[in-house]
Formats: structure tokens, sequence, C-alpha cells
């Protein structure tokens, strides 16, 4: 059983499962985040959906690059957690299933890609507070406390 964060299942809604790679790329003692301007202001780890027929870790190196303009190494699956949230980009209600990784930030090779994203850098422990969503933050906690 995959651990769930935030609230359960709303009565009355259809849920789409939507399998996602996300990271931990930790660098000289901070972790670089995703600064998402749309669907509306958000703090994340870098990472997103898994498209059909992708690998998980194909999707981390494409969804990182996308979203913060570096290429990452070395990933390794930490966990996993799900979430039920509305997706207004998609207009769908979503059962996200959230895989995370930990790897290495080896190269910037310019701004993100992905419209309306910023690549920002943070203490763990910081990002810990101030993640934008409860699973996000659970790892990164459990990342800042050198499990």
């Amino acid at each position: 059983m995959i651990r769930r964060f935030g609230p359960g299942p709303q009565r009355g809604c259809r849920y789409q499962r939507r399998p996602g790679a996300y990271a931990l790329l930790p660098r000289d003692g901070s972790l670089l985040l995703t600064w998402q301007q749309r669907p509306g202001p958000d703090l994340q780890l870098p990472g997103g959906g898994i498209d059909p027929g992708e690998s998980p870790v194909r999707a981390l190196h494409r969804e990182v690059y996308e979203e913060t303009g570096w290429r990452i190494a070395a990933p390794r699956r930490v966990g996993a957690f799900r979430r039920f949230v509305y997706m207004p980009e998609y207009d769908i209600w979503a059962e996200k299933v959230c895989l995370i990784y930990v790897a290495r930030p080896i190269r910037r090779l310019g701004p993100p890609i992905e419209s309306g994203h910023r690549a920002t850098w943070m203490s763990p422990t910081r990002a810990a507070r101030e993640l934008g969503n409860a699973g996000d933050r659970h790892f990164a906690a459990w990342f800042a406390a050198g499990v």
C-alpha cells in the first residue's frame, strides 16, 4: 500500500491515475526545487507525469530538465506516495502516484524550458516547511534528517 498525503478521494468524483517521478536534488547543502507560477504559485520537487510508454527514470530526467534546466545523474528511488487532487491545467481529478528519487544535479544547461517554472535552491530543512504539498514536505524532511 502506498502512503497517502492530503485528503482522500471526494465522493462523486472520478479520479484518473497519474503516475509521476519526482526528485530530491541535493548539491552543496541545498536542494534544487522548482517554483511553478501556474495554475497557482507552488514550490515543488522537480518532476512530473510519466508519459505512456516512458519509464519512470526517463520521465524524471525529462521533467527535471524541463522544470529546472539541469541534467541529473544516478537517480535512486527512495519511496512513493499518492494524493488526490484536482488538476485545473488538465481539467481532471487525479490520483497522483508520486515516485520519489534522489539524484545528483550535475550540470545546468540553461533556464527551465517549461513556461512558468523557475529553478530555486533551498536548504532541505526549509524545503520541508515550504514545499507546496505534504508528500513533498515529508520526503524533504526525511532527507534533511539524513535517513
